[in-house]
């Protein structure tokens, strides 16, 4: 599978996720999360999760102008499994090592952002009419 399709299908599964788990959290696991007050660590992470596949998304889309497009998807893929995944665990009473691991997330969708504002102001110079 070509790399760029490969970024927009893991985008599509991370939103597919965000969904089931954002209704997880909402439904089954509700009492659970709102007794170990928790119910608002599980919202951010199926916020950032959702928020980053459609990063991913628009990423495998953009890619055809420069492989830059691609190495910011790495990072909101790897920002999503870090960020979103350790605040998961956290909200369910998992080990507290986990902790420092948030924060590595947040870095990773930091610069995949970063990088993706410094390509586009790189490329559109060129011609905005292309995207």
């Amino acid at each position: 599978m070509q790399t760029s399709r490969k970024y927009i299908f893991s985008g599509g599964i991370f939103a597919l996720i965000s969904v089931a788990l954002g209704a997880f959290g909402a439904h089954a696991l509700k009492d659970r999360l709102i007794t170990s007050e928790t119910l608002d660590v599980w919202k951010t992470a199926v916020n950032y999760q959702m928020w980053h596949a459609m990063a991913l998304i628009l990423c495998g889309i953009l890619h055809n102008k420069t492989q830059s497009y691609l190495q910011s998807a790495f990072l909101f893929g790897v920002g999503i499994l870090l960020f979103s995944g350790s605040l998961y665990w956290l909200a369910l009473d998992g080990p507290r090592w986990l902790g420092p691991i948030t924060p590595l997330g947040g870095l990773c969708f930091i610069a995949g952002w970063s990088l993706l504002i410094i390509t586009q102001l790189k490329y559109s110079k060129h011609s905005c009419d292309e995207y």
